[in-house]
């Protein structure tokens, strides 16, 4: 019950947080800043949580460790639950915050949606962005590394990945994220959701695959 309060906790802050940065103050603070504000949202979350729950916050993450060797079947599957209904209860708060349903940080991609890039684009973004973001993870998180300091790699990692990626996804990485926002603001957001179930979680088991086959190793 505790590692499920800490994901929920962890990926509540963290749609708080990152989209409510993009939302409330994206005109103020621009991309650098909604960037710093995912990533910032994770480094907190990461000492906070960290102990408890290993600060997943992250179904493709709690898919890579799993993959990797690092947990079971049934602890991937509390972890998710707890997600996907953190992010929901964290994309809720915003919209009471906001009035409105409609801009919740959602995530999407082609006509009309930032830099208006394709499919083949966000899905490739989403597949190898996700990819390297776990490889960090399960390096900084695993043998040799240093526990200390991993929250701020990740955290580093993940407002890098959205400095570069906000105008092609908005960034998702994260299914969770994804999920939350799309659920309630509907329209082409929910229609788009799919890609954001599909690419994350396929650089999640690339990556999880790379260290469960030992090919980075210390």
């Amino acid at each position: 019950m505790s590692k499920f309060i800490a994901e929920f906790i962890g990926t509540f802050a963290l749609v708080l947080f990152g989209c409510g940065a993009a939302v409330l103050g994206g005109d103020h603070v621009g991309q650098l800043g909604i960037a710093l504000a995912f990533g910032f949202a994770i480094v907190a979350m990461a000492y906070g949580i960290g102990p408890i729950s290993g600060c997943h916050v992250n179904p493709a993450v709690s898919l890579a460790m799993f993959v990797a060797g690092r947990m079971t079947p049934t602890q991937m599957l509390i972890h998710w639950a707890a997600q996907f209904l953190g992010a929901l209860a964290g994309a809720a708060v915003l919209a009471a915050i906001v009035g409105s349903t409609a801009h919740l940080g959602q995530n999407g991609w082609g006509p009309g949606y930032l830099g208006e890039y394709p499919l083949s684009a966000a899905a490739l973004f989403e597949v190898v962005m996700t990819a390297l973001f776990v490889i960090v993870i399960l390096g900084a998180t695993g043998e040799g590394s240093s526990p200390g300091f991993a929250g701020l790699a990740i955290g580093i990692t993940l407002a890098v990945i959205h400095i570069v990626g906000i105008q092609v996804t908005g960034v998702s990485v994260n299914p969770a994220r994804s999920f939350g926002p799309a659920v309630l603001a509907g329209g082409q957001a929910l229609s788009q959701l799919w890609l954001f179930f599909v690419a994350p979680p396929a650089g999640a088991i690339i990556g999880g695959l790379i260290y469960r086959l030992r090919l980075l190793k210390v």
